[in-house]
């Protein structure tokens, strides 16, 4: 059976990238939740999906031109609060595993330095995490740096079964890639591979079907309680 995947918490019940949307992921049994996350002014990572805040808070401006501070300040919807990513691990305390979108070029290693704190000093493990990004240099840099971190090789590639050499050669743990653009010859020839299939984001029954059928080993989606 695949894992299920909350993307962005539950996010089709509760306020992206909040810990409200984390516990519902939770309570819903989901396997694991996918996050994104940005280096902002101050040197913090915090977990947002766009480069800005004017879409899921009262404010406006670039995350990267804000300090911490000035975040915390900011309102989402249903009175949540911008949280870093070390907030998170501690809210989520290893009750379901991560994936973590590297939004930016050079927060790669700013992530590494967290999990690897969380590894060594509160009983996390490598396989709670997959790091997954767009800025495929960085994810084989970190490779590189840390073997055993599991690396997720995002991909909008057409067709993306061209790109299943290019992430084996980076040694990534999985390819990481929407679900109406592929069937079950690129999910064999991954596997043939030896790369996890994760598919984003299956939101409706049809979709959630077809990444069954095809035998994809994650499905993330919307509504972790459909799949």
């Amino acid at each position: 059976m695949p894992l299920k995947v909350a993307h962005r918490g539950a996010m089709g019940y509760e306020p992206e990238n909040t810990l409200l949307a984390f516990k519902k992921a939770i309570d819903m049994g989901a396997d694991m939740i996918e996050l994104d996350v940005h280096v902002c002014k101050s040197g913090e990572v915090v977990v947002m999906h766009d480069e800005t805040v004017d879409r899921t808070t009262d404010g406006s401006g670039r995350i990267e031109d804000k300090t911490l501070t000035e975040l915390k300040g900011l309102n989402m919807e249903k009175g949540e609060r911008i949280s870093t990513l070390t907030e998170v691990l501690d809210f989520v305390d290893k009750k379901v595993k991560l994936c973590i979108e590297v939004k930016d070029k050079n927060t790669a290693m700013e992530v590494r330095a967290i999990i690897e704190k969380y590894i060594e000093e509160n009983g996390w493990n490598y396989d709670d995490f997959i790091i997954s990004s767009y800025h495929h240099n960085e994810l084989e840099q970190l490779k590189n740096k840390d073997p055993e971190i599991k690396i997720g090789v995002l991909s909008n590639v057409i067709p993306p079964i061209e790109f299943l050499g290019f992430a084996k050669k980076i040694k990534a743990y999985s390819v990481n890639v929407p679900v109406d653009r592929i069937d079950s010859k690129f999910v064999a020839k991954a596997h043939k591979m030896g790369l996890k299939v994760f598919v984003f984001a299956a939101n409706d029954s049809g979709e959630i079907e077809k990444a069954k059928e095809i035998n994809a080993d994650y499905i993330c989606s919307n509504f972790p309680d459909k799949i």
